[in-house]
């Protein structure tokens, strides 16, 4: 349970906490420009926006991986990088971009994506920061090749590191990235474990404030599940820490119609409503065409916002497929390998028992295979060496072939482009319109 007061009153979980008390989901772009000003200007226009916002400081590639050399080059010849160097910009560059924008009633967090973040934790914490995201898992397989057991210990540095800011009256925070293991095609079971491993990663390295991540998949029912059993895994194995569920947008191949691509937004809102999450990540109607706006994200922002309004709180669902018996299994497993949850997730990688399906990070064993089933539900066709069994319906071969894999991976894109114009999103104004009339009356 969430008590919002001392240092977690002025810190970024306790601000979601507070907001979900008054029923607000709170959503958040994941906007980075490398202009200071630009970047201050994205930040004044999502706490503008009309919903219930935090503001995001996404950091550059350069930046991600530790070239800061490259970064500030960049910036002394005016290329514009896609995020923000915070490390290659001074602390009073920072400071003056989060001035009069980050405070109480709007709290910034940076997105990076680094197996390496130690440089980029010292410039964040210098300029007055305390929440960010990651993990050692979660920032090292998708993103690089550098050995997982160099990242984890990187991040038990780091996790130490910002964790010491709880003496400076704040309460940092820490967004496990588990949840989005490659965004796509990794079934729900090993997104929640991931998730949940992370997080019990960052407790036992000193960090009381934290949040699970999981990204909309293929099938809403499934989603919902999913989510389901992940608050209930977050409440048995995290109950002294403040957590909450944070639900990203599809993370794959785009919608490249408008429709489609609101419609898959509205639809993630609509989950993280419907499971009780408190924070959604969202996409624009741009992710397939180009780099978002300022523009597009305050117009991705309404958009959830008001369908998030709009959506009843109903009781949740008792339907059980096995994701929560199949991610408790996934825990368990590694949980026994080490009191050390470090050498715990690095021991489960080694022996399979944690296996990342068409990932190719030398570290993970690539033994494991997905399909998504008739009814749009992802499931495992292989286990490799992980504790579970494949599906009962992976009957015979169901290994993808490439142009099945690619298939698959334009499944979404492919199902909302082609499905009927909404009613409702044929009013472009009125999602906009229906969140500022909502905020206006509180």
């Amino acid at each position: 349970m969430t008590h919002v007061d001392g240092s977690l009153a002025r810190s970024f979980g306790g601000f979601i906490a507070r907001s979900r008390q008054a029923g607000d989901l709170v959503v958040q772009p994941r906007i980075g420009m490398s202009n200071p000003g630009t970047m201050r200007a994205g930040l004044l226009a999502t706490k503008g926006a009309a919903a219930t916002t935090v503001g995001t400081i996404t950091l550059d590639s350069y930046t991600r991986m530790g070239f800061d050399d490259k970064a500030r080059a960049a910036l002394d010849s005016g290329v514009e990088l896609n995020g923000y160097p915070i490390v290659a910009h001074d602390v009073a560059t920072t400071r003056a971009v989060l001035d009069g924008a980050m405070g109480p009633v709007f709290p910034v967090q940076v997105r990076h994506g680094s197996p390496c973040p130690e440089q980029l934790f010292k410039a964040l914490m210098a300029a007055g920061l305390h929440a960010t995201e990651g993990g050692p898992v979660s920032y090292c397989l998708p993103y690089s090749r550098a050995p997982l057991g160099e990242s984890i210990r990187n991040w038990e540095r780091c996790t130490e590191m910002l964790a010491g800011l709880r003496g400076t009256g704040v309460e940092p925070h820490l967004e496990s990235f588990g949840g989005c293991m490659l965004g796509q095609l990794c079934p729900p079971s090993l997104l929640i474990a991931m998730s949940v491993l992370e997080c019990m990663f960052f407790r036992q390295h000193g960090i009381r404030s934290v949040s699970l991540s999981y990204a909309q998949q293929t099938n809403p029912d499934q989603d919902r599940e999913a989510i389901l059993a992940l608050q209930r895994l977050a409440d048995e194995l995290l109950p002294d820490v403040d957590s909450h569920i944070v639900v990203y947008a599809y993370m794959g191949v785009y919608p490249r119609t408008i429709h489609g691509a609101t419609n898959l937004l509205v639809e993630a809102a609509r989950l993280a409503v419907r499971t009780g999450a408190s924070r959604l990540i969202v996409k624009t109607t741009a992710e397939a065409h180009w780099i978002p706006t300022i523009a597009d994200n305050v117009s991705a922002l309404e958009t959830a916002a008001a369908a998030a309004a709009a959506e009843p709180r109903m009781p949740a669902d008792d339907v059980d497929t096995g994701i929560y018996a199949e991610a408790r299994t996934l825990i368990d497993a590694v949980t026994s390998l080490s009191d050390d949850l470090g050498q715990a997730l690095a021991a489960a990688f080694r022996l399979g028992y944690l296996d990342i399906p068409y990932c190719l990070h030398p570290d993970n064993a690539g033994r494991t295979r997905s399909y998504i089933d008739s009814a749009g539900r992802l499931n495992w066709s292989r286990v490799g060496s992980m504790p579970i069994r494949a599906t009962d319906r992976a009957t015979g071969s169901v290994d993808l072939t490439a142009a099945q894999l690619l298939t698959s991976l334009s499944y979404v894109e492919r199902k909302f482009d082609d499905a009927s114009l909404p009613q409702w999103l044929a009013m472009p104004d009125e999602p906009a319109g229906r969140a500022r009339e909502l905020k206006e009356a509180k």
